[in-house]
């Protein structure tokens, strides 16, 4: 009796494909797809797909990868009330007249997160900052997020703890607590926000760390420990992304020498260094400020340890989230208007203040053409991604109008002449002739987040990858193509069909779990006892609490 010829799928035909993590630059490829992953082509000749999207004439790229974002959370919840109004914003006239709260602008609820990310082709992302305490609250928002794969990242740099343990030189007890953390709130990776700045403003309530060296009051800490040790245990407990730096003095005139100490400070080990931008400020106050990215790049370049998120900022409405108390308060200071700042017990704080961007505001302007120096300056685009700091820089939904600056370099000094004039005479950006590469823009929105994140499934579409795949019609403006992808495929289901959202998918909530040693608990026991307002029984996170929980295995680099 004759075998039934092996049926598949879904064949995507044709299609130029780039997968820069598989040396593929805009070949003509088939992409064989079966129980959500990327398969190799069938042998004989009669092998059947359930469906075929032709593809010929059309770009095909891995799915988006946003490693840095704010999507869920009291931070974003807050952030909504308090601009009920920026639901409309951008919406177009009948739209905006119908819309329910929360669906638009630049904070948009969970499920409208989800589809406006696989909107843009964007299939993965991860929010960048959670306390401790909110862990279980953020797995239910996530939940509610459709159509991509999430995960979070946990604060730390300013937990009790972990202070108290690195002052007494505790460090294996220290590296079991940050392993114990991450098991327990079910978390990626490990965040440092101004690592002891943000708890000496709460203690001091008009104050900060004046340099890495400072020594946090009450711990006998410096942040320059903090992130040493955080760095070298992270790398120790071979987690699948570097620890996430948020440096010190984000924000303020000069602080590119605070940024560089502590590149130097993690001592080569792994290291990602986020929203760049914001850390690479020459000058000494707002009249003098000037740009220091081309000394940082200088730097990273030649220090394959680290990586970076750019955290670009673009013009118009948003709102600033963040983990950093006292930048909230500074915020505040200069905007003025609403302004929420909040402690977090033991583990963090938190500012929001609504904030707009202006083209001829001297400020904004050099954030504006500092964000984009960084990807043009930077000749590894495997150690760069593309972020916004969403939505602090602006909102996700204007990663098409970045990848336009960098792919024409036209476009991008005709907005330039838009600036403010300092800006425009001192700005590196009008000798930088740059222009990317289809290929390189898949690096640093898909590949490079994928890998710097240790996602192996991710990025990528070489056989055993999760079938997360975009097709783009490819066009003369860039902004046009990346806004509005012919088709979306997550897990191997057609969520955007031929232009037309036309499927939901939950998605995956990946999370590391790294080994430690169980006598910790002993000792968490009797501080959640003595300093918690919760006990340590009801703090960790259940498997069963999470929406089909992915463990991503620790390893090492490159492993």
């Amino acid at each position: 009796m004759t075998e039934p010829a092996p049926r598949f799928d879904l064949l995507i035909r044709g299609g130029t494909v780039y997968d820069p993590a598989n040396g593929v630059d805009g070949a003509s490829r088939d992409l064989w797809i079966h129980d959500g992953r990327i398969v190799s082509a069938p042998i004989l000749p009669d092998a059947r797909p359930a469906r075929v999207i032709e593809a010929r004439g059309r770009v095909v790229m891995p799915g988006g990868v946003d490693m840095h974002c704010h999507i869920a959370g009291s931070k974003v919840n807050l952030a909504r009330k308090m601009q009920p109004d920026a639901a409309r914003d951008g919406e177009p006239e009948p739209e905006r007249r119908s819309l329910r709260s929360g669906s638009g602008g630049q904070i948009p609820s969970t499920f409208a997160t989800g589809y406006r990310y696989a909107g843009l082709g964007y299939t993965t992302a991860f929010d960048a900052a959670i306390q401790p305490l909110a862990a279980r609250h953020v797995h239910q928002e996530l939940a509610d997020t459709p159509c991509i794969d999430k995960g979070f990242y946990v604060l730390a740099g300013n937990s009790h703890f972990l202070m108290q343990r690195l002052a007494a030189g505790e460090l294996d007890e220290a590296r079991d607590f940050l392993a114990w953390l991450l098991n327990a709130t079910k978390a990626h990776a490990l965040k440092l926000v101004n690592p002891g700045g943000i708890e000496m403003w709460k203690q001091l309530r008009a104050g900060n760390v004046a340099s890495i060296d400072d020594v946090v009051g009450h711990f006998g800490v410096t942040p320059r420990t903090i992130v040493t040790q955080a760095a070298r245990l992270a790398t120790e407990l071979q987690l699948p992304h570097a620890v996430h730096i948020h440096a010190n003095h984000l924000g303020v005139p000069g602080n590119w020498q605070t940024t560089l100490e502590t590149m130097r400070a993690v001592d080569g080990a792994r290291a990602h260094f986020t929203h760049i931008q914001f850390h690479s400020y020459g000058g000494s106050d707002e009249a003098s400020l000037s740009s220091a990215a081309a000394e940082l790049v200088e730097y990273v370049d030649a220090h394959k340890n680290l990586t970076v998120d750019v955290g670009q900022v673009l013009f118009g409405r948003t709102t600033s989230m963040t983990g950093d108390g006292p930048l909230g308060h500074f915020l505040h200071q200069v905007y003025g208007g609403k302004w929420y700042s909040a402690d977090i017990e033991q583990e963090s704080g938190c500012g929001i203040v609504p904030i707009e961007y202006k083209e001829k505001s001297l400020v904004h302007a050099w954030q504006w053409a500092i964000g984009l120096e960084w990807h043009l300056l930077m000749r590894d685009p495997w150690r760069v991604a593309m972020s916004t700091d969403h939505p602090n820089g602006g909102s996700f939904l204007a990663y098409p109008q970045i990848i336009r600056l960098l792919m024409d370099r036209e476009y991008r000094q005709s907005m330039l002449k838009q600036v403010h004039a300092v800006v425009r005479e001192k700005s590196l950006l009008a000798t930088l002739n740059r222009e990317y590469t289809l290929g390189e823009i898949c690096i640093i929105t898909r590949a490079a987040p994928a890998r710097m994140l240790g996602l192996k499934h991710k990025g990528h579409l070489g056989v055993g990858a999760d079938a997360d795949v975009t097709i783009y019609d490819p066009g003369n403006d860039p902004a046009a193509m990346f806004s509005l992808p012919r088709y979306v495929i997550k897990a191997g289901q057609v969520l955007i069909d031929d232009g037309e959202l036309r499927e939901s998918a939950p998605g995956n909530t990946l999370f590391a779990a790294p080994e430690y040693d169980d006598k910790i608990e002993m000792r968490l026991a009797d501080w959640f006892e003595r300093r918690y307002s919760v006990r340590m029984a009801n703090f960790p996170v259940a498997l069963d609490e999470i929406e089909s929980p992915c463990q991503i295995a620790c390893h090492q680099p490159g492993g």
